[in-house]
């Protein structure tokens, strides 16, 4: 399910609906009027029902997804409190990265208090490398007005050895966040049961 795109996930709430065969459409044509997840969030009821194909029913599931989906991340945030450490990052991503077949990017928002405002899903991988761009880990956070970020990833093999590559993302994306003001804390590695944080090795002081 994490690799599923905005309009992906949004399409399978409307195919419990009889417009099922129409739902992708329904769903990029939702994403496209209300300026994606952002905008959808804080949509009305007849805002939603304005658009082809949403009925009520559509309309209350939608709404209450996000209402779901806010009230976990409260929990979320209550359970971990400030960002401490690697170790909390460890604790909160390792389950779900424990089964991956392929490198896994995540970014962490944090508050102006370093408690968590959400994660997301940057990148899925090959077995060998992800592909990040500064721009779409950046991207949530400004959309967010976070204060900070954390990256972390998984390594398939379970040894959670930093590569060449993520020194060099990590390089990237620190230099990227001086420069926008949004600071990037930790680049967290994960691998089977164990983590390499990048900012305990000194690599986002510009180490290399």
């Amino acid at each position: 399910m994490e690799g599923l795109s905005d309009t992906e996930a949004l399409a399978l709430l409307i195919r419990c609906t009889p417009q099922a065969r129409e739902a992708r459409g329904i769903a990029e044509t939702l994403i496209e009027k209300f300026g994606g997840l952002a905008g959808l969030r804080g949509a009305l009821a007849r805002e939603l029902t304005s658009v082809p194909g949403v009925g009520p029913v559509t309309a209350t599931r939608i709404q209450a997804s996000f209402v779901l989906g806010r009230r976990s991340v409260e929990l979320v945030r209550e359970r971990l409190g400030p960002y401490r450490g690697a170790s909390d990052v460890f604790e909160y991503l390792g389950p779900r990265l424990a089964h991956q077949e392929k490198e896994v990017f995540y970014v962490l928002l944090l508050d102006s208090k370093n408690r968590l405002i959400r994660d997301e899903v940057v990148s899925i991988g090959t077995l060998t490398a992800s592909l990040v761009h500064p721009r779409e880990v950046f991207r949530p956070a400004i959309r967010e007005c976070s204060a900070a970020i954390i990256v972390a990833h998984s390594h398939p093999s379970g040894d959670p050895t930093p590569s060449k590559e993520d020194i060099e993302v990590t390089a990237r994306l620190r230099s990227a966040g001086e420069l926008i003001g949004i600071p990037m804390l930790d680049h967290v590695i994960i691998g089977a049961g164990r983590y390499v944080s990048l900012a305990e090795r000194g690599k986002l002081r510009g180490g290399r």
